[in-house]
């Protein structure tokens, strides 16, 4: 099958198809085109949401994704980054392989198609301007046969003639010579060109038409076959990213798999573990009690001796408590029912261990004593893994200078070694600030995990001393310090135990007689005293102090013979009396 023998007559149907075929190839490159801007723009969606949905550097999700759970959503916010990556991947490969490809192989094909069609049209040119010439002498041979038909017929009339004279008949005779020869002449000039047209038409028709219209057939197949192998390449580029996208897939599945339950709910108890035993039974409140007095009264002259138990119960009645009844200090206040007060306890937040933390601006202590034992104790360990972190990396850079000074040592023309001593000194000094403040804390992490002794109440008012006097801007207290009420402490044993209730024991007897005003103060700021031990004052109430501060920045105050407690020396303005070395004031 060939289109030179079988559409010779289709010139113009050919040109159109080649040209519908042409645009069909151009349509394919748009489709392509398109093709690899919505993969594109995919792409791009899916990173966005990937970045959407990751953690905030330095932010609460961050500490989250520790859970297998978001650990898994993060492994699938990253396998979706690479999955979008795949998908700029094939736009790339089709944009170089296909279009760009197609895109060339167009400006080829239509100059092809235009030569091989202006060789046609050539020969079409060639072929009409025999046609033309050959007619042209087909019409010249018709007229001098016509001509000398005439001129024959003309002479013949002339010889019959008996009136015409002789030169007349020999002229006419002359003249119907010369047509003769004339259409022989043109009779031979039409044969001639006739012959040669023959020629051409056989040429055109059997060799030149074939010929350029099997060109176009091929270059036509040619095209037909560049599209099938531009969508086979079209399906090969889609699928040499599935593998990489099984993979992505698979990432997903093997992160979904390593969801671990059991470990996320270890990870719960790391996070929000207090470390404090739960609450014990409640003790029996009797309220018999006063009616046993008498028999009560005896039984404490038995156990405390009976001289000083006749002193304290025989003088001053008025007020007199039970000795294992703690008076409490602060205002009166009705007993609520104790199922109140049970569900009170439990749904309340831990009680604050420091009360320095309660000095006005409430910045977190330096050793977080406000945390529970087992929050503080990571949150100490956190804390020396950074100092360690931080130290090394002074390290390194004063092993950087002293080799640079060392090769300064040695070539002196690349700079003065002197000039780093200053850096060098600067860079062991914060290397010896990191170790203390990294002891200091290993040491507070000790105490939390048991491994040193408890301070003892001296030690810890003279560090709290020392710390008022010499670091007032940080608001630090130690973990195991007790509240001016004797409640919660670090260390459980038997013997603080043993010496809090022989305290409180003392206290409810000593109680009995106020202690004497020492000077008075002012209050600068109104404080909430909500704390057991602890009084409220209002801003500009002037009240009595009976203790001063013994360095744990807490001051007693009385407002009346009733109500006295602590308030942070940070909101009073303290004045002693004249007994007193001079008036301090605590600000």
């Amino acid at each position: 099958m060939s289109w030179g023998t079988e559409l010779w007559d289709q010139f113009d149907n050919l040109e159109k198809h080649t040209q519908w075929g042409i645009d069909i190839l151009e349509k394919y490159i748009k489709f392509v085109k398109e093709r690899t801007e919505i993969e594109l723009s995919y792409a791009k969606q899916l990173r966005n949401l990937s970045k959407k949905y990751q953690p905030k550097k330095n932010s609460k999700e961050e500490e989250e994704y520790r859970y297998t759970a978001c650990k898994a959503f993060l492994a699938t916010l990253n396998e979706m980054n690479d999955y979008a990556g795949q998908h700029e991947v094939i736009s790339e490969n089709m944009t170089s392989q296909i279009i760009a490809e197609l895109v060339r192989y167009v400006q080829e094909l239509k100059q092809e198609r235009k030569s091989h069609f202006h060789d046609g049209r050539k020969a079409q040119q060639h072929i009409e301007t025999c046609w033309k010439q050959l007619e042209s002498c087909k019409r010249r041979f018709e007229r001098d046969c016509k001509e000398a038909d005439r001129a024959q017929q003309y002479f013949e009339k002339m010889d019959a003639d008996i009136n015409v004279t002789k030169a007349d008949v020999e002229k006419a005779r002359q003249q119907a010579q010369t047509r003769h020869q004339m259409a022989e002449e043109s009779k031979t000039d039409y044969s001639s060109i006739l012959q040669k047209f023959n020629h051409e038409q056989h040429e055109y028709y059997h060799t030149h038409i074939p010929n350029i219209f099997q060109k176009i057939q091929e270059m036509e197949e040619r095209r037909i076959v560049r599209i099938g192998e531009s969508v086979k390449t079209y399906a090969e580029l889609d699928r040499q990213v599935i593998p990489i996208i099984g993979k992505c897939l698979d990432g997903i599945v093997k992160a979904a798999e390593s969801i671990d339950p059991k470990n996320d709910s270890q990870l719960v108890v790391e996070a929000y573990k207090s470390g404090f035993e739960p609450p014990g039974d409640i003790e029996f409140e009797d309220y018999t009690q006063p009616m046993k007095r008498t028999v009560s009264d005896n039984s404490l002259s038995n156990s405390r001796g009976e001289g000083k138990s006749e002193l304290k119960f025989g003088g001053k009645s008025k007020g007199k408590l039970w000795p294992f009844i703690k008076k409490n200090k602060s205002p009166k206040q009705q007993k609520e029912p104790l199922s109140h007060r049970f569900n009170e306890f439990m749904t309340s937040k831990p009680k604050i261990h420091c009360f320095r933390s309660l000095k006005r601006g409430g910045a977190t202590p330096e050793d977080f004593s406000n945390l529970p034992p087992e929050q503080r104790r990571k949150k100490l360990q956190q804390k020396v893994d950074e100092l360690n972190k931080e130290i090394q990396k002074e390290m390194d850079q004063r092993d950087a200078i002293t080799k640079m000074k060392d090769v300064y040592l040695k070539n002196p023309q690349m700079g003065d070694p002197t000039s780093l001593d200053h850096k060098l000194a600067e860079v062991s000094q914060n290397i010896e600030k990191l170790r203390l403040e990294t002891q200091k804390f290993e040491a507070w992490l000790a105490e939390v995990e048991g491994r040193l002794p408890a301070r003892s109440d001296q030690a810890r008012r003279q560090s709290g001393m020392y710390e008022a006097q010499n670091a007032p801007s940080v608001n630090n207290c130690a973990q195991d310090r007790e509240s001016p009420d004797g409640s919660y402490t670090e260390e459980q044993s038997q013997e603080s135990e043993v010496k809090v209730l022989a305290t409180d024991f003392d206290d409810e007897f000593d109680d009995e007689e106020p202690l004497p005003a020492i000077g008075t103060c002012k209050a600068l700021y109104t404080f909430e005293g909500q704390n057991e031990g602890t009084i409220s004052v209002v801003e500009g109430e002037t009240l009595y102090v009976i203790e001063e501060d013994k360095g744990d920045g807490w001051t007693r105050i009385r407002r009346n013979e009733d109500e006295e407690g602590y308030v942070p020396t940070s909101y009073v303005e303290v004045y002693l009396d004249k007994n007193a070395k001079g008036a301090k004031t605590y600000i």
